[in-house]
């Protein structure tokens, strides 16, 4: 049958692939800030949006593109996406001036909000509800295998060919990811779930959600001020014009009614801010405050998402037997106390300090990541898997945002909009601290989020 969706194996290993590259390729950008910085001659502000700019259009067109998926096919928008990211990874090997790179970020971001709104989606409508959280556990090991191996290869890239050589490098495997999905992958109709698409709250909900995030990236200023009132009133008129929609482009009725999913939600989004930025302060902190190149801030970083990805699998498993729920919450307190014990390094900090750091916080995220995956997908509907994928993609992605904001803020605070260099390198290391102690702080409280999912009614 020409739109039967194919073997289990097939869906696995596609999306895998699949979830690898960009996962790589994000790990690797945040390496190679240093020197896009030193070629663009651009300063910490600006390098903070070389992030922002992608996880602000992700954020945006996740939810649009896990209720496009639902309409009009899942597989569909993730072979379209996954063409359009190529496209958009190759051109930034041309970008000619900071501002260039940030626009083609911008449309990079679309591009993968098509591939993360539509993935997790295709996997779980496959699998059944008993295997799903081994299914996701295999997903998320490919992303943080992917985020372990960025750093590694990437340092060693951006040493020897430059930054440009790592959004090069990944278009050869993007190629061949697009052919696999056309051979292996087809959509089908029965988990359609028909219905037009809600343009309006589409466009509403797109204003909204880049107002908040611009304006909390702007924060102190008047200008971040009247953009997060223009986000909340927007955000407001999304709501009740969802409530109201036949067909909406959110389904708040999975919020209000479903306790599973939305304090599982609150905690995704809650982790996500809290460690969305490890990535970005340990390349600024080994790169400069520690002179150490590339390569060898490679080996270190990699620490982290391996730890994540040695349990993801394992962490799934537990998952189908275990509340999902607990583990999560586990999980999510031993990331606190990393953040914590992050916020005490000074120019003296030990590198094994910071290994054993990393690794903490990998393993505890590991057992964070795929019960709170199976958990959000496993209570819903399958009608509403599209809507809950792009749901858990845009609960990573604003929790990454909202990080980056918090951030800038710092860095502004801190250092104003100077050019890194050693004159303002006790500012620098001043805000990292600060930046880690407040997220460990918000992770902490996180916990208790995550553990009101289990309680019961009597």
């Amino acid at each position: 049958m020409p739109h039967k969706i194919n073997s289990n194996r097939s869906i696995l290993i596609v999306a895998a692939i699949a979830a690898f590259v960009p996962s790589f390729m994000a790990t690797a950008v945040n390496l190679a800030l240093p020197a896009i910085g030193v070629e663009f001659e651009a300063d910490a502000v600006s390098l903070g949006w070389v992030l922002n700019s992608f996880a602000l259009s992700t954020g945006i067109f996740l939810l649009i593109s896990g209720r496009l998926g639902d309409l009009f096919g899942r597989v569909r928008i993730f072979f379209i996406g996954m063409i359009l990211f190529t496209l958009t990874t190759l051109l930034l090997v041309f970008s000619q001036s900071i501002t260039m790179l940030l626009v083609i970020r911008v449309f990079q971001g679309i591009t993968s909000a098509m591939v993360f709104g539509t993935i997790m989606a295709i996997v779980t409508g496959s699998i059944s509800q008993g295997e799903r959280g081994m299914a996701v556990g295999i997903n998320l090991t490919s992303t943080y295998t992917g985020l372990s191996l960025g750093p590694l290869l990437g340092g060693l890239l951006i040493q020897h060919f430059g930054w440009r050589s790592i959004f090069l490098t990944l278009i050869p495997f993007l190629i061949i990811t697009i052919v696999l999905i056309k051979i292996y992958l087809k959509d089908d109709p029965s988990q359609l779930s028909g219905g037009k698409f809600d343009f309006k709250g589409s466009v509403i909900y797109a204003i909204a959600l880049l107002a908040f995030m611009y304006g909390f990236s702007e924060l102190p200023s008047l200008t971040g001020w009247i953009c997060l009132a223009i986000g909340l009133v927007f955000g407001i008129i999304f709501v009740f014009i969802e409530l109201k929609t036949k067909n909406p482009i959110f389904e708040f009725r999975l919020i209000l009614k479903n306790r599973m999913f939305a304090f599982s939600s609150m905690a995704s989004i809650i982790i996500y801010t809290s460690i969305g930025t490890i990535g970005f302060f340990n390349s600024l902190y080994l790169q400069h405050i520690k002179n150490l190149d590339a390569t060898t801030t490679g080996f270190i970083m990699i620490t982290q998402p391996l730890g994540t990805a040695l349990l993801s699998v394992v962490a799934g498993k537990l998952s189908d037997r275990i509340n999902p729920g607990i583990l999560a919450s586990i999980g999510m307190g031993i990331v606190a106390i990393g953040l914590f014990l992050f916020s005490l390094v000074n120019e003296a900090s030990h590198i094994i300090y910071m290994v054993s750091l990393l690794a903490l916080i990998g393993l505890g995220f590991g057992l964070f990541s795929s019960p709170n995956t199976n958990a959000i997908m496993s209570s819903v509907e399958n009608k509403y898997l599209g809507i809950a994928s792009g749901t858990l993609g845009t609960m990573r992605t604003i929790g990454q945002m909202l990080s980056m904001g918090i951030v800038v803020m710092l860095f502004s605070f801190f250092m104003g909009r100077e050019v890194i260099n050693p004159s303002i390198y006790p500012e620098l290391l001043a805000a990292i601290r600060t930046g880690f102690f407040v997220f460990s702080i918000l992770c902490g409280l996180g916990v208790f989020v995550s553990l009101a999912r289990n309680k019961r009614k009597v």
